[in-house]
């Protein structure tokens, strides 16, 4: 374990609101967002994993990359694509949260979600 060292990596957490039903959402996760990132991600791409509260219709989508670099080659492959385009329809951005540091490039790509962006203060990681 490592005191203060920052690695680089960059973690996003995207906390959404939907009004289909369950089993949609569920479908379009399991069946065609995951196995689509899967495909198009590489090594940089650690962490994709959802979380939902059935009851209040909310999810937490946790992104984890080895990099900035890597978040940003993966959100140009998957932005506009039909999949993409599927996730916008089925859910409402409540609030995009960024830690560690994006690209310059990639802030300007992804300010139309207004996105908090916090940056790597200090900690113990492996």
């Amino acid at each position: 374990m490592d005191l203060h060292k920052n690695k680089g990596q960059v973690t996003v957490v995207i906390d959404l609101s939907f009004s289909a039903s369950l089993d949609e959402v569920k479908e379009f996760i399991l069946n065609e967002q995951s196995p689509f990132i899967l495909s198009q991600s590489d090594e940089n791409l650690l962490k994709f994993e959802w979380f939902i509260d059935e009851d209040t219709k909310t999810a937490t989508l946790l992104e984890v990359f080895a990099n900035a670099e890597g978040f940003e080659v993966l959100a140009g492959k998957v932005m506009g694509t039909p999949v993409n385009l599927k996730f916008r329809d089925l859910f409402a951005v409540e609030k995009m949260t960024i830690l560690g540091e994006p690209t310059e490039s990639l802030k300007e790509t992804i300010s139309v979600m207004n996105p908090t962006i916090k940056k790597y203060t200090g900690g113990i990681n492996q």
